[in-house]
């Protein structure tokens, strides 16, 4: 599995593969979480707009885990060519 997360003020998007098959778009509340049941195929990401980007996760509950610090205030802001970190 795999995600990509581009975050707005409002709203999250995340496309997810699984096992090198699409799953989809999924777009939820930045307060909600990401189940598997919200990816749908016809959905289209952002535009890919480079400053929504956030970065690629392994899974849902990583991904989930990433949000849920967000909203606490615990992420460290992303410093180009590394990852991010959840304090």
């Amino acid at each position: 599995m795999g995600f990509a997360l581009w975050v707005d003020k409002e709203m999250t998007w995340a496309q997810g593969t699984h096992e090198y098959r699409p799953m989809g778009v999924a777009i939820i509340s930045v307060s909600d979480y990401y189940r598997q049941r919200d990816f749908h195929s016809r959905r289209k990401t952002p535009s890919r707009d480079r400053r929504l980007f956030v970065g690629f996760f392994a899974s849902l509950a990583h991904m989930n885990e990433y949000l849920d610090a967000r909203r606490k205030g615990k992420v460290r802001r992303k410093v180009p060519g590394r990852a991010m970190a959840i304090e």
